[in-house]
């Protein structure tokens, strides 16, 4: 077989393999739709961290759905998920688990704390203080705890869903840099549409429809070693580093964003294409998600407002002065 049907066979495989896991996402995502009334724009980006094995952090205020939607979408997994409520008694051991000694034989045992899960719901996680908040650092970046000097492998796939309320209302604790650079993806939430909260209001008291799992573990990990297969241009890369490397020179950035923003720049887009039903990116899915990704690892200078709105300004317009430039290829 020569060089060249190889390469078509090979391409027709990726093309189906993708064509089929983009079904298995459409499922996933009609079935959240069955529970969650809101904009889709939400939900995308959470399949997106799900698939490029990244974290999420929804931010809004109170009464939105965050908690509704990062329920729905967990039992949808069909993957252990627990809970965690974040106060500001919580304690660091509260989240990973500590020995507990056995009265009967005198030995010490571990007692797995809640992120010993699939997925990890942790609700209002700026109502913790920082020593709290950091106890899922490790956990986000390494998917390991350690506890009294021994290491533990958390479960795959592991997906924390972050919520939070803007960090001006009472009782919060602005989560540090080194977190916020944990999360893949930010998502705001905003008030829903008329009609979406007349739609709300209509379903309200009425018994809301049982949550199917359409995935189990090992579909979810299948699923993110396709999505980690999705070609990308060398080009692209360039045109990643030119979006990240702006918000670095940018007189309204004191830190911009990071190589690990990089990273996750590309492996977002890879998600974003794999949605979308290709096996490869294209420049106009880096520009899909680059303000999810990228904007929330901003640090503005001091006589900047700080806002959220302001950062997501700077991205749009590295996406505006940033251009892409397809290199030659000699045939």
């Amino acid at each position: 077989m020569s060089g060249t049907a190889v390469n078509a066979n090979g391409n027709a495989a990726a093309s189906n393999e993708v064509a089929a896991a983009k079904e298995r996402v459409d499922e996933l995502r009609r079935e959240v739709q069955r529970i969650y009334i809101g904009s889709p724009r939400a939900l995308d980006m959470m399949v997106v961290a799900l698939l490029a094995r990244g974290h999420v952090l929804l931010e809004g205020v109170p009464g939105v759905a965050k908690t509704t939607l990062v329920k729905a979408f967990a039992l949808t997994l069909g993957c252990s998920s627990r809970r965690i409520q974040f106060t500001p008694d919580l304690l660091p051991a509260d989240i990973t688990g500590t020995y507990v000694l056995s009265p009967r034989d005198g030995t010490f045992a571990l007692r797995a704390g809640p992120v010993f899960a699939n997925v990890v719901l942790a609700d209002e996680i700026n109502r913790a203080p920082a020593k709290t908040q950091s106890a899922l650092l490790e956990a986000m970046q390494e998917r390991q705890v350690t506890i009294e000097g021994d290491r533990f492998e958390l479960p795959l796939p592991f997906l924390v869903l972050a919520t939070q309320n803007p960090i001006d209302l009472e009782g919060t604790y602005p989560l540090p840099e080194a977190q916020i650079d944990r999360f893949l993806v930010r998502v705001p939430m905003g008030y829903p549409s008329a009609r979406e909260e007349a739609q709300m209001l209509r379903t309200h008291g009425i018994e809301p429809p049982v949550v199917r799992p359409v995935l189990n573990p090992q579909d979810v990990v299948a699923l993110q070693t396709i999505c980690g297969r999705i070609h990308v241009d060398d080009d692209l890369h360039d045109y990643a580093v030119g979006l990240t490397t702006f918000t670095r020179g940018h007189t309204k950035v004191a830190l911009g964003a990071s190589p690990r923003a990089s990273l996750g720049l590309l492996q977002a887009a890879k998600a974003w294409a794999l949605v979308n039903g290709r096996n490869y990116v294209v420049p106009d899915d880096l520009r899909a998600v680059a303000s999810p990704v990228l904007a929330h690892r901003l640090v503005l200078v001091a006589d900047s407002e700080g806002d959220n709105r302001e950062r997501e300004q700077v991205i749009e317009e590295a996406l505006t002065k940033v251009g892409y430039r397809r290199g030659f290829r000699a045939v």
